[in-house]
C-alpha cells in the first residue's frame, strides 16, 4: 500500500511537471507577444486560482506528512525548510479561497519562491552537485543527499516539492491579476504596478 501511494504521488508530480512546463511555455509566448494563450487560460481559471493553489498545497502537505508519518522517512534539515514554506500555504490559501479574497495573494508569493529555492538547492545536494552541510548530515540518516524515493528515474521528494511550489506560485500569480486588467485595450498585459499597487 505504501509503495502504491508513493507511485501515485510521483505520478501526480509528473502531471504537475507537465502543467508547469505548459505554464512556462504560455508565459514565454506572452513575453514574445502572443497574448491569446495566456488570456484564454486566465479566463478559464478565473475565480478558481486560490482553490487550485490550495489543492496543490494541500496535496503537497499531505504527501510530506505521509512520507514522514506513514512511510517513516526521516525529514532532513532542507525538508523542514521546505515544509516551513508549504504548510502555511495550505492553510492561508484555503482561508483566502473561502473568503474569495484575492488581494492577499500577493503577500504569499514569497513563500513558494523561497520554497522553490530551497527545493532547488536540495536537488543539487541530493545529486552531488553541492556538498551537504554538517547540519544536513546530523539531521537525518544519510543527510540531505538521501533519496528516499526515486520513481520514474527522476522523481524524488525535493522534485515533488519544487513542482508544487511552481504550481502554487503560478496559481497565486493568476489570482493577483484579474482578466482584462491592464492599461491596454486588449487587457492582457500584466504590470508590476498591479502587483504592488493598492488593492
Amino acid at each position: 500500500m505504501t509503495h502504491g501511494l508513493i507511485v501515485t504521488l510521483a505520478a501526480l508530480g509528473v502531471l504537475g511537471l507537465v502543467l508547469a512546463a505548459l505554464l512556462l511555455l504560455i508565459g514565454l509566448l506572452w513575453l514574445l507577444g502572443f497574448r491569446l494563450p495566456l488570456r484564454t487560460l486566465r479566463l478559464q481559471v478565473w475565480g478558481y486560482e486560490l482553490w487550485l493553489a490550495f489543492l496543490v498545497a494541500a496535496v503537497a502537505t499531505g504527501g510530506s506528512l505521509f512520507f514522514s508519518e506513514v512511510a517513516h522517512f526521516v525529514p532532513c534539515e532542507l525538508c523542514w525548510f521546505q515544509r516551513i514554506c508549504m504548510y502555511p500555504l495550505s492553510i492561508t490559501t484555503l482561508l483566502m479561497a473561502l473568503a474569495d479574497d484575492h488581494r492577499a495573494a500577493r503577500y504569499l508569493l514569497p513563500l513558494p519562491v523561497v520554497g522553490a529555492g530551497v527545493s532547488t538547492y536540495h536537488l543539487l545536494v541530493e545529486n552531488g552537485a553541492v556538498k551537504q552541510t554538517q547540519a544536513c548530515l546530523v539531521s537525518a540518516p544519510g543527510g540531505c543527499a538521501t533519496k528516499w524515493i526515486n520513481e520514474f528515474g527522476f522523481v524524488t521528494i525535493p522534485t515533488l516539492a519544487l513542482i508544487a511550489f511552481a504550481l502554487v506560485f503560478a496559481a497565486l500569480l493568476f489570482s493577483v491579476f484579474e482578466p482584462g486588467e491592464s492599461g491596454t485595450e486588449g487587457g492582457d498585459d500584466m504590470s508590476v504596478a498591479t502587483l504592488v499597487g493598492d488593492a
